[in-house]
């Protein structure tokens, strides 16, 4: 597909990450970069709202919300992070040091009880979920685990920890917020951009990438 000459935005530095922190926190895949390719095409896009609230549920590295907060200008707009694992919180904030920002872990499911309190506030959303296809018994012991497995197990179709999140959106964007979302085919992202567009939102696929066996989208979740 035609993609427009993006901004140019360096990678975020991880050299201080060790194999003993992979085997707690994903490591950046192809996955995580396609993420910030997306956020480099739409970066003036993003820059010109000029966002406010940011939040990258599953920060795991804290690779994508390192590389946003450099995207938007660093003390220009609040940018949390949430995670299920507190090691990944931890790196999350290594990263962040790292790269000589500032950045707020929160350890909590989701969005858990921030949902409340970011209702109709979230300008720009990230999530790159758990997303392979695994049993419903798989998906639950990787949760309560609360580690490095809870960030692939994605249950039936890779979507049901998604769906929550997709299922609170209309309620947590800001009249400009926008959320981007990693997908690969088998989330059936024709059928997530019908659903959101049923619940007033515009979904749009910003790249699309093949990844060894897997076939990586960035959808673009937005007011009309």
């Amino acid at each position: 597909m035609s993609i427009p000459n993006p901004i140019s935005i360096p990678t975020p530095h991880i050299a201080h990450l060790t194999e003993e922190d992979y085997e707690h926190v994903y490591e950046p895949a192809e996955d995580s970069f396609i993420l910030l390719d997306a956020l480099e095409i739409d970066a003036q896009l993003i820059r010109d709202d000029q966002p406010t609230v940011c939040v990258e549920v599953g920060s795991g590295s804290g690779i994508a919300s390192t590389f946003l907060t450099q995207l938007i200008g660093h003390g220009s707009s609040l940018v949390l992070s949430t995670d299920i694992n507190r090691y990944a919180c931890e790196v999350t904030q290594r990263t962040a040091k790292a790269n000589q920002i500032t950045l707020n872990p929160i350890q909590c499911n989701l969005l858990g009880p921030l949902s409340a309190r970011l209702k109709g506030k979230i300008d720009i959303l990230l999530f790159n979920p758990p997303y392979v296809p695994t049993d419903l018994e798989e998906l639950n012991d990787t949760q309560q685990l609360r580690d490095i497995g809870g960030a692939w197990a994605g249950g039936d179709n890779g979507m049901i920890i998604t769906d929550i999140v997709l299922n609170q959106l209309p309620d947590l964007l800001s009249p400009t917020g926008k959320m981007y979302l990693v997908t690969i085919i088998q989330n059936k992202p024709l059928d997530i951009a019908q659903r959101m567009q049923s619940k007033g939102l515009l979904c749009k696929e910003i790249i699309r990438r093949r990844a060894g066996r897997e076939l990586l989208s960035v959808l673009r979740i937005s007011r009309k």
